[in-house]
């Protein structure tokens, strides 16, 4: 396919869906079919040469302002690319343009809709992200993962995503909000389009995923301490998953220990303690244009002592080490990727419960995307493995999705 037929492919797809899904910030289709065809003459060899890639915009790109899904920064911020950007750039990514985020990453939404039905939400924190590669407006969008802000939206709007383990890509151009917690994250249709970003991001040779031996593939099912949280559907369709799964793969529980059920609570006092510090200048300047869940969010962290902080922290690597031994035998774990379907109304993004354990753990994670809901809505399975596992986890979500999808 020529430069002009993919170029015209996606620009068309956009002018299709934008209206009613309004995943982009920012977009300037003249400005987009540059940036594709210089991209892809300045590198025809490159990874990514001309490929389309939407920014979720807490990431600075030289080719437009940032917001960061906030009424404080409205005006934009001009500066060069993030570290990320300027890697995918040297791999011949074209910056299409920049993804709706939430404000500051958190809980407020944007306009942004789900392309499968555009009265439910997308998820957030990327909810442009995965929306506009739901929609195929872009084949690749970078995101980002606090709590749940990749794998939540990935499984409502039915993509794949991988959150990879913790400090692996440098965050340097990002707003930051929770330097022990935040991760690059990145979606994509494909799990070998997840692997190319990878390489390309890593600077590494790009080999397409191995084929598994599912006879040999081991996986433990984790339903952790949040399971009371899911849905009556969602619980369905993830032991409908599990039975699946094990027709083909070698499938054992693997519960967490009691003395970790505060892991999830942990992360949230993680979250709120470095936000208010992160925020601390926009705080002081801005706190009237801030919605009232990141004002709660910041006075939370404001009020929230050090001996507390420490003691979440600390109980983060007594799960990091536990998982270890629970995990140690096994290719990955299975645990949900959300508590159901999106839910309906733009007013809220869902919730985050089946990710924030993961996070502040450090844990390479995947959404599966394949099966479907009562209401016809995606729904996702969450893969996570031990540190460096990425490569494996990706060639196991190839694997499973057409599992999943057998189940509708």
């Amino acid at each position: 396919m020529s430069m002009e037929a993919v170029l015209a492919h996606f620009l068309g797809r956009i002018e299709e869906h934008e209206g009613a899904v309004q995943a982009w910030r920012e977009f300037d289709p003249a400005l987009a079919r540059v940036n594709a065809l210089r991209q892809w003459q300045a590198h025809p060899q490159g990874l990514l040469g001309g490929v389309p890639l939407a920014v979720k915009d807490i990431i600075a790109t030289q080719d437009y302002p940032t917001r960061y899904g906030s009424e404080i920064y409205r005006e934009g911020v001009r500066g060069g690319d993030a570290d990320c950007v300027a890697r995918l750039r040297a791999a011949g990514a074209a910056v299409f343009g920049k993804t709706v985020t939430t404000e500051f990453a958190y809980f407020s939404p944007g306009p942004t809709a789900n392309p499968h039905d555009p009265r439910r939400t997308p998820g957030g924190s990327s909810s442009g992200s995965a929306a506009a590669v739901a929609a195929g407006m872009v084949p690749l969008a970078l995101g980002s993962q606090t709590a749940g802000s990749l794998i939540r939206p990935a499984a409502y709007c039915g993509v794949f995503a991988l959150k990879p383990g913790f400090g692996l890509h440098s965050l340097a151009g990002i707003k930051p909000m929770a330097p022990s917690l935040d991760t690059l994250g990145w979606l994509a249709n494909d799990a070998d389009d997840l692997e190319l970003m990878r390489a390309a991001l890593l600077g590494i040779a790009y080999q397409p995923l191995p084929r598994l031996d599912a006879g040999a593939l081991r996986l433990g099912v984790c339903r952790g301490h949040e399971w009371l949280q899911m849905e009556p559907a969602g619980a369905t369709a993830f032991e409908a998953a599990v039975s699946r799964i094990a027709i083909a793969a070698m499938v054992s529980e693997r519960p967490l220990p009691d003395e970790l059920a505060g892991l999830s609570a942990a992360q949230k006092t993680v979250q709120a303690y470095e936000a208010a510090r992160s925020f601390a200048t926009d705080w002081e300047q801005g706190r009237a244009r801030m919605s009232p869940s990141l004002r709660a969010l910041i006075e939370a962290g404001q009020a929230c002592a050090e001996v507390d902080y420490r003691a979440a922290l600390d109980l983060g690597r007594c799960g990091a080490a536990a998982f270890e031994g629970i995990a140690e035998d096994v290719d990955a774990l299975l645990v949900p990727a959300a508590p159901g379907e999106a839910p309906p109304g733009l007013a809220a993004t869902g919730d985050p419960v089946f990710s924030r354990v993961w996070t502040l753990l450090g844990l390479p994670c995947v959404n599966v995307p394949g099966q479907r809901g009562p209401q016809g809505m995606p729904l996702g399975m969450q893969l996570v493995g031990r540190p460096g596992s990425e490569r494996r986890l990706l060639a196991i979500a190839r694997h499973l999705q057409p599992l999943l999808a057998e189940l509708g």
